[in-house]
């Protein structure tokens, strides 16, 4: 059983608070102590949000939204695509840990967002760019398909987990890498 969260609306707030933080950063304020690493370890996790991002280097959760350890539930695939996989993990934070939140987070200059726009890849990325295709179509403005993608993973966790949103919100974002701004879709 979890410990009761912060609500969707709390969880929303304390994302963007955090990520207002880290624009004027040069190190993460997140809590990374023998202390929390302790607590979680004898205690177990209680996130207060879900991010489902791309596996870029340059987009850190934790980083860009101030977090240490234990405040995020983090899923992170190339594209930010869904499949079974990233909805069992979903649907496991909130079941289990009791996330009201869940924020899909695209991001400016995505590799695989741009493969899809460009080329024709072969081997196993086509999976992940036939799942950003379905999102943008035929779009070849960069950022309109990255909303685009992130506003059909949204989509996929809404109708393929159905749970009402007083239960799981689900919303979009999309990072500046060069500003490190979130912008908030919903």
């Amino acid at each position: 059983m979890h410990k009761e969260n912060l609500s969707a609306a709390e969880a929303l707030e304390k994302l963007k608070e955090g990520n207002r933080r880290y624009l004027t950063a040069a190190t993460n304020p997140g809590d990374i102590s023998q202390q929390i690493r302790q607590d979680t370890c004898e205690n177990g996790q209680s996130p207060y949000a879900i991010v489902v991002t791309c596996s870029d280097s340059r987009v850190i959760p934790e980083g860009i939204f101030s977090a240490g350890i234990g405040e995020l539930f983090v899923i992170r695939v190339a594209g930010n695509v869904m499949d079974k996989h990233q909805l069992g993990s979903v649907e496991y934070a909130a079941d289990h840990l009791g996330c009201k939140l869940v924020v899909v987070l695209g991001h400016e200059h995505c590799g695989a967002v741009g493969a899809a726009i460009t080329s024709a890849p072969e081997g196993y990325i086509k999976y992940i760019t036939d799942e950003i295709l379905k999102a943008i179509g035929d779009e070849k403005d960069e950022l309109r398909a990255c909303r685009l993608n992130v506003e059909r993973s949204v989509a996929s966790i809404k109708e393929n987990l159905g749970m009402p949103e007083e239960r799981l919100k689900v919303c979009g974002a999309v990072y500046h890498i060069d500003s490190g701004e979130v912008e908030f879709l919903d």
